[in-house]
């Protein structure tokens, strides 16, 4: 009884943010999407807490930032803005591309997820975007914990040559990320990944273009499998 109380109310939650907050043309518009932004975005949380941090040289990880960050990182020397949400027609995006346009920032949307394994597709996407960004760059997710942590520890694999050790550590409490949700799918990709080394050398980007299949991913988080077995998996699964 509860659960489907709880179901009701969750959807009526969600039919109510999706019936606003997509017009910023008119004044009236602009005051119910800047609602919509600051309440069902939380934005109001954003304004004094960034999770801005700097992880490499002239690379910067966040949450969502507001207009007056986005000035100031602009004042910083940042030049692009790597969007972990993806473009969308809700306020957050809608203001977001405002300030970035306003700025002269270019903005790269590159969208993945936090509660899953991202499929291929979108995993390669950011990391070309990554490589594409020109620096100095920040990239961001809503929270910077989840997928903002993923994409840096990928970012240090990849282009600064970290171990997958030091990579994981940006996926930690000191960002509010809790492994033990089911943001936890993305500390147990890279666990898979090490796992994989052990059963010999492959580099990240490799591993990811030649062998990740998030399906697989997704089933031994679900099940909790052991990573080894998994990473056995996607060897054999990868084979022609």
């Amino acid at each position: 009884m509860l659960k489907d109380l709880w179901t009701k109310i969750d959807n009526a939650e969600r039919r109510l943010r999706h019936s606003f907050g997509r017009d910023i043309s008119t004044p009236e518009g602009r005051r119910w999407s800047r609602f919509h932004y600051h309440v069902f975005d939380h934005a109001f949380l954003r304004v004094l807490w960034t999770n801005f941090y700097q992880i490499a040289p002239g690379v910067w990880r966040s949450n969502q930032p507001t207009h007056a960050r986005f000035e100031k990182y602009a004042a910083m020397g940042i030049k692009t803005v790597v969007n972990l949400r993806g473009e969308d027609g809700h306020a957050h995006y809608l203001f977001e591309k405002e300030s970035c346009d306003a700025l002269g920032l270019k903005l790269i949307n590159a969208k993945i997820h936090a509660r899953n394994a991202a499929s291929l597709d979108r995993v390669i996407g950011v990391i070309d975007a990554l490589r594409a960004a020109e620096k100095p760059m920040l990239f961001h997710c809503k929270s910077g914990a989840d997928r903002a942590g993923f994409t840096a520890a990928m970012y240090l694999m990849i282009f600064e040559g970290a171990s997958v050790d030091e990579a994981m550590k940006q996926l930690s409490l000191k960002y509010i990320h809790l492994d033990f949700t089911a943001t936890g799918i993305q500390d147990y990709i890279l666990r898979v990944y090490k796992a994989r080394l052990a059963l010999g050398e492959i580099g990240f980007e490799d591993w990811i273009r030649t062998e990740y299949n998030n399906g697989i991913l997704q089933n031994g988080w679900d099940t909790r499998r052991p990573e080894a077995e998994v990473a056995a998996e996607l060897i054999e699964s990868a084979r022609p």
